[in-house]
């Protein structure tokens, strides 16, 4: 049941990153074609996000299917690593393509190259992009949450932020073609480059806490330890016994549970089994350790035990 599950997210996940990668090379062809002919640079500098934005699918799509891939003696702990690098090098992309912006933006203003264009063509492409991007990246985002896919979830924030800067560039054309103020066409392109900016940084942030282990939301901790709470007094878990870290789609929980001295070992495998199975109601890929200790664990406890079997024998 559990294995049937996991290939029905890894479909659904392939299925999504391929259609970003279709609206991508789409919408790519579409803003240069009207960049070049309208002579905007605000529809170029969306054509540059646009490119971006093909690269960072393409590179998603790949990373959901290397990470899909179960565990092997090279990768023991498996490949989920690939979709935190891949939401990494997302972002950097990101930034990169916003900096060009703002480059492009200043040096145009500059050099006073304000000249008039046609912004019909720009004004048909630039709406239909925020309507295939707005449809795109709800799907993305919305598997990306199902799933716990940080590379998905970059890839949806990364279209996310093309509705918002196509939206931009389009009610720029607008005023642009009912005022003839030229000017607007860059500085729409900078505020445009700014929210690419802010989107790159959080997913990076995001991606580089994952492939440092950082821990999983307090939130999360909380609901683990809770489901722990309802096996008391049968088990406990130890003092700052719970260490738990995001790797890619999945989760690495590791747990230490206390349970007294008389508990046998089927009732305390039992109760491991339970626990783990309510955790996996939360999350789906996840990979749980549980190690189980007596409630009178000190660490000279083996000394005490031997100490009394022999004594015990030796009556």
């Amino acid at each position: 049941m559990l294995k049937y599950r996991i290939m029905e997210v890894n479909k659904k996940k392939n299925l999504v990153a391929g259609l970003s990668i279709f609206s991508n090379i789409l919408l790519t062809f579409l803003k240069i074609a009207a960049g070049v002919i309208s002579g905007s640079l605000s529809i170029i500098s969306e054509a540059i996000h646009s490119l971006s934005d093909l690269f960072a699918s393409v590179l998603t799509f790949f990373s959901v299917i290397k990470s899909s891939k179960p565990a092997d003696n090279d990768h023991p702990y498996g490949h989920g690593k690939y979709e935190d690098m891949a939401g990494f090098i997302e972002g950097l992309l990101i930034i990169f393509a916003a900096i060009y912006i703002i480059y492009q933006s200043i040096t145009k203003i500059i050099l006073g190259a304000h000249a008039e264009f046609e912004s019909t063509l720009g004004i048909i492409v630039m709406f239909t992009a925020v309507v295939m991007n707005f449809i795109v990246s709800s799907l993305l985002i919305k598997v990306a949450k199902d799933t716990n896919s940080i590379s998905l979830y970059a890839d949806g924030e990364h279209l996310r932020t093309d509705v918002y800067s196509s939206l931009g560039v389009l009610i720029g054309l607008v005023l642009i073609k009912y005022t003839g103020h030229t000017v607007l066409d860059p500085i729409i392109a900078m505020l445009v480059a700014v929210i690419i900016y802010r989107t790159g940084y959080n997913i990076s942030k995001r991606a580089w806490m994952n492939l440092l282990d950082h821990s999983l939301p307090k939130s999360d901790i909380e609901k683990i330890k809770k489901i722990i709470k309802n096996y008391s007094p049968s088990a406990k878990l130890k003092k700052n016994g719970i260490k738990a870290r995001h790797v890619g789609p999945s989760e690495d929980i590791d747990l230490v549970l206390q349970f007294p001295e008389e508990t046998t070992i089927c009732e305390c495998h039992k109760i491991c089994d339970e626990i783990e199975n309510q955790i996996r109601n939360i999350y789906i890929n996840c990979s749980i350790s549980i190690h189980s200790e007596p409630m009178c664990y000190k660490k000279n406890c083996q000394f005490s035990c031997n100490k009394t079997c022999n004594t015990e024998t030796s009556e």
